[in-house]
């Protein structure tokens, strides 16, 4: 059976060769969601959900929609979400004698549907809110300002990230088309900005690495999906970029060759969304019916 990387990886690429990167797609402005808990989904689910273009935030197991009294519309097919399991706590003896304990981390899977995909649950109309209160462009702007210990900023002709003395270059707001495109650019420097070792220290980030290279591939992936994520958050509809068709097949290679990579680099992505708005990471996501 394939494993679970394989099988995320492969639903990535299909979407990369119709020519569509998932974390570059119009997304609806509130992250998914269990609907029975109403935890928001964490990493790579964020995108392989949120990128299917279902209308409903929500989405609940085939036995949440049963307890509900609910059933999954006939034909319907199912969405992965992954997980990690931690195993019970191991003591091995190193070759000269030490002994170490570790834990084991399994990547799994479990099976989810959106909402709308389901009929006959009557809950109550306040757990299906999902209109927005506030200005989509005022929370981009907070969502900058409020940033701890932020890099440096500097107009420029474009958009770039030096970790040397850790500055973002920005044009101006008005030589992009719209305010959505010029925040999506800013995020994905920011992105960029979280992997300076005065902050999360990414690994490798600190080499200089050349266009189609592993660590420019991840970093490149980190920083665009980190983009994605605050774009989500702060409600705004990003606009599809036209990526050229070398630059789509590099992903596809990449991602081919290593199909532990996109979920590394979504993983890496939620940390730097989360540094960006000053949060805490959170633990790692448990399936919501052992919740």
């Amino acid at each position: 059976m394939p494993r679970v990387y394989e099988i995320i990886t492969e639903r990535i690429i299909k979407q990369l060769e119709s020519g569509v990167a998932p974390w570059r797609k119009p997304w609806t402005c509130q992250t998914p969601a269990n609907l029975i808990t109403q935890k928001e989904y964490r990493g790579l689910n964020v995108f392989t959900l949120a990128s299917q273009g279902f209308p409903s935030r929500f989405w609940l197991t085939f036995n949440q929609a049963a307890k509900l009294g609910g059933k999954i519309r006939k034909g319907e097919k199912s969405s992965p979400v992954i997980f990690w399991n931690v195993g019970d706590e191991q003591e091995t003896t190193t070759p000269d004698g030490r002994k170490e304990t570790s834990r084991p981390f399994l990547l799994r899977y479990y099976s989810v549907f959106n909402f709308s995909q389901t009929e006959g649950i009557d809950i109550p109309a306040s757990l299906l809110e999902e209109t927005r209160t506030n200005d989509p462009i005022e929370t981009c702007e907070q969502i900058v300002t409020s940033m701890p210990n932020p890099p440096a900023f500097q107009q420029s002709d474009k958009a770039w990230y030096t970790p040397s003395n850790d500055v973002v270059g920005m044009p101006a707001r008005g030589l992009f088309h719209s305010s959505e495109e010029f925040y999506a650019t800013e995020f994905h420097e920011l992105g960029h900005s979280t992997g300076h070792p005065k902050r999360l220290h990414r690994d490798n980030f600190d080499n200089p690495a050349h266009f189609g290279s592993e660590s420019y591939s991840k970093e490149e992936l980190i920083a665009e999906m980190t983009a994605a994520m605050l774009c989500g958050i702060a409600g705004i509809e990003q606009k599809t970029l036209e990526n050229s068709a070398a630059y789509l097949k590099t992903w596809i290679a990449r991602l081919k060759s290593d199909s532990r990579l996109l979920v590394s680099a979504a993983s890496q992505a939620q940390k730097a969304a989360d540094l960006i708005q000053g949060k805490t990471a959170a633990p790692h996501e448990a399936e919501p019916d052992a919740a």
